[in-house]
Formats: structure tokens, C-alpha cells, sequence
């Protein structure tokens, strides 16, 4: 089968790969076994093209493997043959959009059309599925050009080449994992080990057992490794954390425990990576470093939200647009941010203020300044309905004997009357989904749920 013209340039650095590392190792498991060398990602490539074949190009596949080895295969056949690869997580179900899926066991499974659905333009390589500015589910359209500039452009700017070995805890279906693991390994040799143990004991032993160098992971895990009285892995060199803010005291235990600093990566979706904190020396909560290689980042005076450019930007939502948001190299998110000399802090997001009595605040400023309370590790501030004011504050707390009420009368000392929490909800660790994000949203679902009303005041 001929392979596709949109996938070339991908595809020439991929052979270019091959040609350099031939029987090296490329995938090795948790134990140190390798499970594929790059002629046999390419030998394992080649064999599920001709499995799927027949397919009209331009073919939307959902692909929902996990952290399977076979990831990087999967994704050159459905380049080679000119289909359209939607990585999907583990929980999500396959999504309107797609006409066929491959789970698990690798097989191909037409999704049947219930209705006409927009053609993907044929430019049209990869779909990243977001929760984009909006909160409603949207697909991301990329090129194969765009996405090899997101790579190069990480890879540069985090100094990770092909000497280094990535440790793949996160998945690898999440933009996070895609593009720290998958292109890296493919387009500039980088090998991985593969994992779906994410207990903290289980992957620190990998790290130290497979010699990986550079772990990328989320707030989340970082907080649990520095809970564990051992020492760094011996080969570890890199931490890279992203998905979610890191909280200063999160990266000061780590620091503390292992002698690393955790370097903060700030990306999105729409557009790969925007900035990393190259020293890896996280000067507050917010800080997410400087711009990438390769990125332009400016922050609106007037709004204070912050405006990427890159070669890397997504080509658009799809199946509708969004030009004011994304496309022709420039993206907008809704996050809100001020620039200094050190780089960007980013203090909030513009969907997320609390609207009380027509009065709004951004809940993260006030996370600050109650996160270095005693007995508060963390806090996320949420709305929930209320009758009377449109919206009251609620806090969810991890802590160590916390007395609600107590906490409360912190709270008011520390915080404007109407923006002090309704209610202090405790629980013993913040949840968060597979990205390793908390979501307010779905926190306030959750606390409704559990305590079965809204404010009435």
C-alpha cells in the first residue's frame, strides 16, 4: 500500500531512526526486558498495515491501548496507510467521530455510521481530543509537520536526546505522553520502558532498575515518590512534571528527599509545549518557566490571558472551528498569566472564577494564600449553585488534623468576607483523572453528590 503523501515528512525521519539504531533497544518493560528493538517496532509496523488494509483513507481510528508497546507501531501503520489516529484514554468511550477503533488485542473494529459525519481534511494526520476553553469535548486537528515541530521543540528545549531513556508511566494516549514519549522515540531515536503500574514504590524501583533518565509525570506523583524514605534512582537525571500546577511544597519535599528539582512543563493540547522552567528551580506556586524553543508567548494587557505561537499550534477544532481561538499558528487559552524576567506565572483560569453575588474572584489566588495555613497541604476552591448569590465557595482540603471550624475562622482572617468558603470539605487526598488534573468541576459534582444539596444562602 502506498503511503500517505500527509504523513511523509513523519515518516522519512522515522526511516532516518531506523537507519541509525537499527537492533538498539526501543521499548523495554518494567523489569528491563526489551520488548522491542526499532527494527522490530518497524517489523511489528509493517504487519499491522497489511492486517488493516482495506480501509478507505481518511479513516478516523480510535486507538484505546493503554501503555501497550505496540503504541508507536500502531501509529505508523495507520500512518502508512492514510488513516486519521485518535489516541483515546482508558476510560473514555470511543468518540462520535470516529468510524472504527483498535482496543487492546489489536484488532480493527468498524464503528457503524448512524448519521453523516464531516471528512477530516486530508492534511489531517492526528485528532487530540480536549476539553479545549470551553468544557465540551472537541477533537484537534494536526499535521504531521506540526507535530514533528512539537517534538523537536520539546526535545531541544529539555536537552533529552537519543542517549537518554524516558520512563512512560503517564499515558501515553494524553498529549503529555504522546508527544514526551512517542514522537521522541520516533523521530529522534529517544528509547522508552512502558508501564501501567503507577504505584509510587513500584515505579521508582523500575526507574532505578531499567537506568531510566528522564520521568515525566504529574504533581500527583511527584507527591507521592517524595513520601518514600528512599534515595534517587542512580541513573535519574530529568524530572519533568506537567498536567496540573505544581504546588512549591510538593517540588521542595522531592528536592529535599532526592536531591532533584522537579522542572515544571506548561503545555496544552491545542498546541504542545508553551514553557519549561529550564533550571528546574520553582521560584512559586504558578511558575511554569520560559517560552520553548520555537514559542512566542505574549500576555494580553487588558485581559491577562496569554497568546501561543509556534509552527507546532494545531490546525484547528474539528468538526467546527474555533479561528479566534485556534488556528493559523496561534493559539489562545483560557488560562491566565503575567510575565516577568523569570518567565510566566500563571494565576488562574478565565472559566473558573467564582461568580458570588455578581462579584467574581479567581479561586487559585485565594488557594494561595490558605495553602500556607497550618495543618493545609492542599486546597481547591470551587462553586457550587447558590439560591440567593448565584454562587458560593466551597473548599475541598487535604490536611492533617483539621478542625473544620477552626479552619473556617482561618479562612475570614485571611480571605475577603464574600469570597470565604461556604463549607470546608475534607478529604484524605485530592482525586484527580488520568492526566493528573483535578477538576473543579467535576469536584463540585462530586461534593453536591455527596452531600446531596446546594447553598441555600
Amino acid at each position: 500500500m502506498p503511503e500517505s503523501d500527509a504523513a511523509r515528512t513523519l515518516l522519512d525521519a522515522w526511516g532516518q531512526t531506523i537507519a541509525k539504531r537499527h537492533r538498539e533497544p526501543a521499548i523495554l518493560a518494567a523489569s528491563g526486558e526489551v520488548l522491542r528493538s526499532f527494527l522490530a517496532v518497524e517489523a511489528e509496523a509493517k504487519e499491522l498495515t497489511q492486517r488493516w488494509s482495506g480501509l478507505p483513507t481518511g479513516t478516523v481510528v480510535a486507538v484505546q491501548i493503554g501503555n501497550s508497546p505496540s503504541w508507536p507501531a500502531v501509529f505508523l501503520a495507520l500512518l502508512r496507510s492514510g488513516q486519521v489516529t485518535v489516541p483515546l484514554a482508558s476510560d473514555a468511550s470511543a468518540p462520535a467521530l470516529a468510524d472504527a477503533e483498535i482496543g487492546s488485542d489489536l484488532e480493527l473494529r468498524p464503528i457503524p455510521r448512524s448519521e453523516a459525519r464531516a471528512k477530516v481534511p486530508g492534511s489531517t494526520v492526528l485528532l487530540k481530543l480536549t476539553s479545549g476553553t470551553t468544557g465540551a469535548a472537541r477533537a484537534i486537528r494536526f499535521t504531521a509537520n506540526q507535530l514533528i515541530a512539537d517534538c523537536n521543540q520539546i526535545c531541544q528545549t529539555m536537552g533529552i536526546a537519543a542517549h537518554d531513556l524516558n520512563f512512560a508511566a503517564i499515558p501515553l494516549s494524553h498529549s503529555y505522553g504522546f508527544s514526551n514519549l512517542i514522537t521522541p522515540l520516533l523521530l529522534h531515536g529517544v528509547p522508552m520502558v512502558v508501564t501501567e503500574d503507577r504505584l509510587p514504590r513500584a515505579m521508582l524501583a523500575a526507574i532505578d532498575r531499567t537506568g531510566a533518565t528522564v520521568f515525566p509525570g504529574t504533581p500527583v506523583f511527584f507527591q507521592h515518590l517524595a513520601d518514600l524514605p528512599v534515595g534517587a534512582p542512580r541513573e535519574l537525571r530529568l524530572c519533568i512534571s506537567a498536567g496540573a500546577p505544581l504546588p512549591m511544597a510538593v517540588w521542595e519535599k522531592f528536592k529535599s528527599r532526592f536531591g532533584l528539582g522537579i522542572h515544571v512543563f506548561y503545555g496544552s493540547s491545542e498546541c504542545g509545549g508553551i514553557a519549561y522552567d529550564r533550571n528546574g528551580d520553582l521560584r512559586c506556586d504558578g511558575f511554569v518557566g520560559q517560552p520553548m524553543s520555537g514559542v512566542s508567548v505574549r500576555v494580553c494587557e487588558e485581559t491577562n490571558r496569554i497568546e501561543v505561537r509556534s509552527a507546532a499550534v494545531g490546525e484547528g477544532y474539528f468538526p467546527d472551528e474555533d479561528p479566534e481561538v485556534l488556528g493559523g499558528g496561534r493559539f489562545v487559552p483560557g488560562d491566565l498569566a503575567r510575565m516577568d524576567e523569570s518567565g510566566i506565572v500563571l494565576s488562574g483560569r478565565a472559566s473558573e472564577f467564582i461568580n458570588v453575588g455578581g462579584r467574581k474572584f479567581n479561586p487559585l489566588e485565594a488557594e494561595l494564600q490558605l495553602s500556607s495555613l497550618p495543618g493545609v497541604r492542599q486546597v481547591v476552591i470551587f462553586g457550587v449553585p447558590s439560591a440567593q448569590r448565584g454562587e458560593e465557595p466551597v473548599a475541598c482540603v487535604v490536611g492533617e488534623g483539621i478542625d473544620p471550624a477552626g479552619l473556617l475562622k482561618q479562612f475570614a482572617r485571611a480571605l475577603p468576607a464574600w469570597q470565604v468558603p461556604r463549607d470546608i470539605w475534607i478529604v484524605p487526598e485530592l482525586p484527580v483523572n488520568e492526566r493528573g488534573k483535578v477538576s473543579r468541576r467535576a469536584l463540585a459534582e462530586q461534593y453536591l453528590s455527596d452531600r446531596g444539596r446546594g447553598c441555600s444562602g
